[in-house]
Parts: structure tokens; sequence; C-alpha cells
């Protein structure tokens, strides 16, 4: 393959998952670790990230079968504004409309991404670009905690006025007489523990409320309801859907109890939606009644979390974040007044960097933007129907198999994007995720469920051809299958 094949992206070319065990060594021991007085020039450069670092690079991304994680793929569009975006090098920090298109830009594809999910624009007015998911969940638990000392401040008898923001964890706390302050989930994602730190909530008081053994990815709607009369202070953060199932924390009614519950108990409502609010897009038909009852009623939440490089193939390091409360987000992520930081008159846009952690932001509206207006609803909804009906394709042949067993049940039509399996025998269990990555023309991860190893297939690239990819799958599992019984087998 030449150097311009690999560096073209519009190549229908199938790259393998992952590059050699030589070529990431070689591109290990290339790396120049003193820095040179003279530079080497451009030229040089050029060569040797093409010729020793890229090579070293996993195909997460242009790989169709890279299932380890939920990547995704660059689509053609996002990638031509991406360099437009790096060519022109934008600041989208301050709304300067005389001066930069930039922020007028990422408003209007904020809205384009609501459109898409049909959630309100006026309902969700505070909207957000972030680094990724893992910042909207930040964002969420700042609000949440804000809002939550605040409405139990103003729960006292006599009512009091208290701000986070103003005051800090502690005083602000003190004054609203909160003792206590509980997250309260259904198998929550890595990134809700981290937020819960970042904030000041502790990652202790994250606490997971399973319906069953068999259902612990869904909400104990009781359990809930007790927790949340307890008259701790309450943030519920619902996963859409849960990462190593693929399955929704809710449905439709439950969201409406929630709701009640929530306004009933002064609690903040945030949906963690990385990596299933896509779903809102699919069409309200027989074949998705689970996965359309999982996202039913989202539009009560008071905050969402999302993925862009999942939900849009755009790349890495773009997420979004939505709310119900744009004056809350400014006061919790305002920036004190500074001369250099002023606009002019009243805005129709508020300035970005009132409403996020980042001050410095990357103009990472454009290529959403760019897949957005390029490829349109109807083709970002067919993608992913062609990867559920992948990943419902896989489910089948594994829950038919005498060697595999499809976890976390047998429910084909409760597949998303997520396959999650095991093998029957101990001894091929043990070893079967090394066993389907060895040829490299997939990747899968390992990862522990209700106590055994489990293997799992994550589908999210728009490159995916239902047929090919399967053919790929199912020639993998056969082939684990075959050097997993062999007398003696085992993975080097």
């Amino acid at each position: 393959m030449s150097l311009q094949a690999d560096l073209d992206f519009t190549s229908t070319e199938v790259f393998e998952a992952v590059s050699s065990e030589a070529y990431v060594e070689h591109a290990a021991a290339s790396l120049i670790s003193s820095l040179p007085d003279d530079g080497l020039g451009l030229e040089h450069i050029k060569k040797h990230l093409i010729n020793d670092i890229a090579p070293g690079f996993s195909g997460s991304s242009r790989c169709p079968t890279y299932y380890a994680y939920t990547t995704g793929g660059v689509t053609d569009a996002a990638l031509f504004a991406d360099w437009v975006a790096s060519t022109y090098d934008q600041n989208v920090h301050v709304h300067l409309p005389r001066d930069t298109v930039a922020t007028s830009v990422e408003s209007t594809t904020l809205r384009l991404l609501q459109q898409l999910l049909s959630l309100d624009e006026v309902r969700f007015p505070g909207r957000i670009f972030t680094t990724g998911a893992t910042a909207s969940n930040v964002l969420g638990m700042a609000l949440g905690r804000e809002f939550i000392v605040a409405e139990a401040g103003r729960r006292k008898s006599p009512p009091i006025r208290t701000s986070v923001a103003e005051l800090g964890v502690l005083e602000a706390c003190f004054q609203a007489g909160v003792e206590n302050i509980q997250v309260l989930a259904t198998l929550p994602h890595s990134s809700l523990y981290k937020a819960a730190s970042a904030v000041g909530i502790g990652r202790d008081s994250v606490i997971a409320l399973p319906l069953s053994d068999d259902e612990p990815w869904r909400f104990d709607m009781d359990a809930l309801a007790k927790h949340l009369a307890s008259e701790t202070a309450s943030i519920i953060s619902i996963s859409a859907g849960e990462v190593s199932s693929g399955r929704f924390a809710t449905n439709g009614e439950e969201m409406a109890r929630i709701r009640t519950l929530a306004d009933q108990h002064g609690a903040w409502v945030h949906i963690d939606g990385a990596f299933g609010l896509q779903a809102l897009v699919l069409p309200h038909t027989e074949a998705y009644k689970a996965l359309n009852e999982g996202v039913s009623s989202f539009h009560l939440a008071d905050s969402i979390a999302g993925d862009a490089h999942k939900l849009l193939n755009v790349p890495y390091d773009c997420g979004f974040f939505f709310t119900r409360a744009l004056d809350l987000q400014q006061k919790v992520f305002g920036n004190p007044a500074a001369a250099y930081l002023s606009t002019p008159g009243a805005l129709s846009i508020p300035t970005p960097l009132n409403l996020g952690l980042e001050n410095s932001r990357r103009f990472r509206a454009l290529p959403v933007y760019a897949s957005l207006v390029a490829y349109g609803r109807i083709w970002h909804c067919k993608l992913l129907e062609r990867q559920i009906a992948l990943a419902r394709r896989i489910g089948s042949y594994i829950l038919n198999s005498t060697v595999y067993e499809l976890l976390p049940n047998n429910d084909i039509d409760q597949i998303y994007m997520v396959v999650l399996f095991r093998a029957h025998s101990e001894s091929l269990n043990a070893q079967l995720v090394p066993l389907l990555n060895a040829s490299r023309e997939i990747r899968v991860s390992g990862l522990p469920w209700k106590g055994q190893q489990a293997a799992r297939i994550a589908v999210g690239n728009w490159r995916v051809d239902v047929d090919r990819d399967f053919g790929v799958i199912v020639k993998a599992l056969e082939a684990a299958a075959v050097a997993g019984s062999a007398p003696g087998s085992s993975f080097p």
C-alpha cells in the first residue's frame, strides 16, 4: 500500500483494526527524544510522521471492524472541515460577530444538532460544545450541584439564597443545611465518578440503584423514590445507554415519574447520553420499540451530555451539552469581567466562555456542521439502522451458537449497538478476547459481567457494511473456537 493511498481518506480499502507489533515497536523506537538545537525541517518531519509514526497507529477510526471502543470514524465532510478549522484556527471563546463568524457557526450547529435529536431548541437554550462526554458530565454535575444546594436553601424556613458558585461547596452547603449530596444512577459510566470527584461531590456519593441482578442497567424506581425522600440533596443521572450492554436505564413512563419525583424533592435530572442519545433519530417502529422507549421523554431532563464522535463520526475531542437552565449555566461558568473579554451590546448568542469549562476553545463546531449539512437527517438515521442491523445479526448468530452465550439476555430486539457475549467453555472464555483479536482484522474489548469475563463488540463506524463485516466477525468467532478447543491450547 502506498503512502498516498494510506493518507487518502476516501479510499475504499478496509484497514486492519490495529497495527502490527513490529510497526508499533518501530514507531516507538523512531521517536526523537532529544530536542535538536537546529530543527530538522518540514520535509524531514513529514517523512518521519508518515513513514515512521503513522504505521504505528491503530485503525480505530478507519477500520469498520474496530469494536474495542466506540471510536466511530471520521466522515469525509468532517475531515475536510477539520482541516479548515485547523487552518483558520479560530478561538471560539467570545462572541464577536463583527470579527468572525465562528460563534455564529457554533450556535447554528448546536441548533441543527438539537433538530436532529428532536430536542426543542427553546426548551434547551443552554448549549455548548465540549471536549467530550466526560467534560459534558462535569458540566451536568456542576449545574446539578449548584441547583440542589440552592434549592435546599430555598426550602428552608425561612428560605435563604445560597450559591456554590459564589461561596464554595462547604459554605453554601452549611448555609443551606445540606450535609450530604448523592448522585443516583444505574451502572454509571466511569466518567460520572470522575465528574463527581471534580466538582467536589465525591466518588463515594455515586449510588447505583439497579432494578435487579438480571436488569442491573435499569432503575429500581421504588428505591429511587426512597432515596429522594431521605431529604438528601440529589442528582439523578440516567445512563442512555449503559456502556457494557447498550441497555437503557428508563422508559418514557419512568422518565415522567422521575421528573415528578425530582420536582417534589428538589433534585436535578441529568442524562449521560454519550452512547445512546442518537437513538432519538430512529423511526418509531416495532423493530426499535425497546430503543424508542429507552430514549423516550428525554425532554424532561434538566441537562443532557452527548458525544459527537459516536453520534456523528466527527474527529475525537468533541462532545456537547444541553441544559434547560441557561441562567444557571452562566452563573456557574461565567468569567469575571475582563476588558479583553468584553462583548458589544446585548447578545443574541451567549458568549461561549461563560457556558463551559474552557476559555481557549478549538473550533469543534465546524466538523459537526459539515457532517450535519453534508449528509442530513436521513443519512444519519440509515447509518444507525445499519449499525443496529449488524449488532443484531451478530447477536442472532451467537444466540444460535453452541460455543457462545449471548449476554445479558436473549432478547435480540433490545440489542442496540453493543453485543455482549462469552464462551460456554471456561477455558475458551479465559482467552477469548486475545483469540478474537489475533488476526488484527477485528478488535474487541473484554470486561467483567456479573462476575464472569465477557467480550464486547461495539459497532459505531460509518463505514459499516452489514454483510461484509458480519462475515469478518463470524470468521474470527469460528477461528477462536477452533484455536481455543485445541488440546493444550493457550494464546501466547
